[in-house]
């Protein structure tokens, strides 16, 4: 079946939000404009109940279908899309740009939002379905946690969500396909710090030093020994070093060294491994030399993990949308992380890319969401809601 004649009528006023929220950006937490621009459209939507303030700044739309009680004795379905943008300075020159320098949607987060607002005006309109959707509008997925300050604050029980789904664009899929997978879809992308303390002096004089550079360039090099030697070769490990700070001048060898960077896994227990290795040859290797070390280790969201069942209802309906050759249902894992991983560790669902065509890559400042996949999103999720509650 193709996309749904009412989410095609719809482009055209969805793409007029889209560009509305492109323009202004907001940042992690602080989308307070965002979420009171979502919550406006979802009361003229004629929205069953409307809640703020969730996980600090999110939004929840819920609305009833036909079959529906509000004792909650039907299902209930949550559909998930993050509202926040990236620090960086667009560059498109389009004319929906960004007006805040240094902020800007990097990533498509304006086309999720607008999207399900336009997936909820069609429900709102039709209710042609038995059971409960929770429309989700996230704060802070960039780096904020904002998924799991949503499920601190209470919304899974709160509305009683039994399922939830989750949708990202993708550069270079084309507009019109849709990929997915069962299990690890994206990494936990955990990230770290690392200081070396040695002893400083004349860079003529080494021998009476204790260098951290020299120690910490050996380090970047056996880092990459945990994914040559120490994981499982099918299991997917990425450790970057991405930042080495040291030094003031030419003749000078430092008392201090800092390196950051990230650790991106698919399975829990590779995630474990490669922590727990870290922290050995950090250790291992300042002792060695007679240094002092020190890491700081962070860990993110989890994998983000689809669940077999769900998966399968994803996948179904992607195919009655855009047709079976257009849906890749064991697309490669992504290592980038998602902190839809929280939602779908709290409650069974599944997490699908939807194709966003040639436009630059995610967080880059030439990015831009294309209009033109509007109508598949809408499509989607609406077919999802319909086929999900029909009973």
């Amino acid at each position: 079946m193709p996309i749904l004649n009412r989410a095609a009528e719809l482009q055209a006023e969805v793409s007029d939000w889209r560009r509305h929220l492109h323009e202004n950006p907001e940042i992690l937490y602080d989308v307070d404009d965002t979420a009171a621009f979502v919550a406006e459209k979802l009361r003229e939507f004629g929205v069953d109940e409307i809640a703020t303030g969730i996980g600090r700044t999110g939004v929840v739309g819920i609305i009833r279908g036909k079959g529906a009680t509000d004792d909650r004795a039907t299902r209930t379905i949550g559909l998930r899309a993050d509202m926040d943008a990236l620090p960086l300075t667009e560059i498109t020159g389009k004319p929906w740009a960004s007006k805040t320098p240094g902020k800007m949607h990097a990533c498509g987060h304006d086309g999720h939002t607008s999207m399900l607002l336009g997936a909820a005006k069609y429900l709102a309109e039709t209710r042609n379905f038995n059971g409960t959707v929770a429309l989700i509008f996230q704060p802070a997925e960039e780096g904020g946690a904002g998924a799991l300050a949503m499920i601190d604050d209470g919304m899974m029980d709160r509305f009683g969500i039994d399922e939830v789904y989750g949708m990202h664009n993708m550069p270079g899929i084309p507009v019109g396909q849709f990929a997915i997978r069962k299990g690890g879809i994206m990494a936990a992308p955990d990230r770290f710090t690392i200081t070396i303390k040695g002893r400083g002096g004349h860079a003529a004089q080494p021998h009476r030093t204790i260098d951290p550079i020299f120690i910490g360039a050996q380090l970047v090099g056996s880092l990459q020994a945990i994914a040559a030697r120490n994981a499982d070769p099918v299991q997917s490990v990425v450790i970057s070093v991405t930042k080495f700070d040291a030094g003031t001048t030419h003749n000078i060898i430092p008392e201090k060294a800092t390196l950051l960077g990230t650790v991106r896994t698919l399975s829990e227990d590779t995630r474990d491994l490669a922590e727990n290795r870290i922290r050995q040859i950090v250790e291992g290797l300042a002792a060695a030399h007679g240094a002092e070390a020190s890491i700081d280790y962070y860990r993110q969201c989890p994998v983000t993990s689809n669940h077999d069942a769900e998966t399968d209802h994803a996948i179904r309906i992607a195919t009655d949308v855009v047709g079976a050759a257009s849906v890749d249902a064991n697309v490669d894992p992504s290592m980038a992380g998602e902190d839809f991983a929280f939602m779908l560790k709290s409650r069974p669902g599944a997490f699908i890319f939807i194709g966003n065509g040639a436009t630059a890559g995610l967080h880059n400042p030439a990015y831009d969401f294309d209009d033109e996949v509007i109508p598949f999103g809408i499509s989607y999720w609406v077919k999802l809601v319909e086929q999900r509650l029909t009973d």
